[in-house]
């Protein structure tokens, strides 16, 4: 990745799920150590664009690239995809019978992802130690499957994270707790103290992305990045006047 500012690169994608072409020409840049947001109305495309970016089959790109680290990743296998240091926390993430979080965090220390009083750390802040020998999600509260994806992904410590709706049938409690883990994960790298891990949190209330230090937002519209800006301007917008006011706003220049 020498030489390269951008983690992530996405010039024209045009992605068709079923019969149904859902994002039409979207272009986004995420530069390396920045934390982005995607806020939109539901059925704007924001899940698809995560999910064609982490490279699930049911999404069919027809259109456009993604380019990660530097290298073109639009053909390339999920695995693949993770093996680079992509990773993905999911809206409703299914239930993996047979395997536990003990096992998880087992095969991560054996990886040399991360030490075992680390990891235990995180459990720990995590509150999922009464978990670990439970299936992954089984049985587990909204609060509790979101805390239980963010340990995962601070378990694995991804390059480019991205979180699918984390306040998503979260509590305003259990908001914190999520909201604090979040910002575990896109910490500052110790050995270099100006560089971050970067990611992208799709929302729709944005109610996760206060107080958290982020760079930039974007709003989804017909399918493309409709504007993109500063994350309290574009939120405070939002707020005053919903996602009506940007199709009224964008509808005057396009």
């Amino acid at each position: 990745m020498a030489g390269n500012r951008n983690i992530l690169e996405i010039r024209e994608l045009v992605v068709q799920a079923g019969d149904k072409r859902i994002i039409d020409g979207l272009n986004l840049t995420i530069p390396c150590g920045e934390v982005h947001a995607l806020l939109g109305p539901n059925g704007s495309g924001k899940t698809t664009l995560m999910m064609t970016i982490m490279g699930f089959s049911n999404y069919k790109i027809i259109g456009g690239r993604i380019v990660f680290k530097g290298r073109d990743i639009t053909n390339l296998e999920i695995n693949e995809r993770a093996r680079m240091g992509i990773a993905i926390a999911r809206q409703r993430p299914p239930t993996i019978d047979g395997v536990r979080l003990r096992n998880i965090m087992a095969y991560q220390i054996d990886r040399g992802i991360g030490d075992a009083e680390r990891i235990a750390a995180y459990v720990k802040k995590a509150g999922m130690e009464e978990f670990l020998d439970r299936s992954v999600n089984a049985g587990l509260s909204g609060g509790e499957i979101k805390r239980s994806e963010l340990l995962q992904l601070l378990m694995m410590s991804p390059e480019f994270s991205m979180l699918d709706e984390p306040d998503s049938g979260v509590d305003s409690g259990a908001l914190r707790d999520v909201r604090e883990l979040i910002n575990s994960l896109f910490t500052l790298d110790d050995n270099h103290p100006a560089k971050r891990k970067a990611g992208l949190i799709i929302t729709h209330s944005g109610h996760i992305i206060d107080h958290m230090s982020l760079d930039k937002a974007h709003i989804m519209h017909r399918g493309r990045i409709g504007c993109s800006g500063h994350p309290n301007l574009m939120m405070d917008r939002i707020s005053r006047f919903g996602y009506e006011g940007c199709d009224r706003c964008l509808g005057e220049v396009e």
